[in-house]
């Protein structure tokens, strides 16, 4: 698998990819997701490919205080080969390099081959609750 900086012409790939994987919600409208990713720290918004098609996204951020993840995808048909993984490295290295002390995401509590996905990188559950409020709608529902 190739990695590199997400690219414009990857947007209908990677909206598919989200989609396939169970990533988008009616709340987050992914085309405006990937937008306000591109105006900040682009450069940690990547794309795995293997023979030019978009298999696999991170989209990580680090706000001076912690570093997050968010849309970790991989194609079912090429999961179980690392590449998840691989993914993740990159973005730690890109982090660390970055001066990003830890690194947090957060999964639905329901995802149990997520979590455990996670935990074999070293990740561990930790006691928060994870509140939110969205300021922006990206449609009409009140989530």
């Amino acid at each position: 698998m190739d990695i590199r900086r997400y690219q414009a012409s990857d947007e209908a790939s990677v909206v598919r990819l989200w989609t396939d994987c169970g990533l988008v919600r009616t709340w987050n409208d992914p085309r405006k997701d990937i937008l306000r990713k591109l105006s900040v720290q682009p450069e940690l918004f990547l794309v795995g490919l293997l023979e030019g098609s978009v298999i696999a996204t991170v989209m990580a951020g680090f706000d001076g205080h912690r570093g997050w993840v968010n849309y970790l995808a991989v194609a079912e048909k090429h999961r179980r080969r690392g590449l998840g993984r691989t993914l993740m490295e990159r973005v730690e290295r890109d982090l660390t390099g970055m001066g990003c002390p830890k690194l947090n995401m957060q999964i639905r509590a329901s995802n149990a081959a997520v979590v455990a996905f996670y935990e074999k990188l070293g990740y561990a559950p930790e006691q928060l609750i994870s509140l939110g409020k969205r300021l922006i709608p990206d449609d009409n529902s009140s989530t």
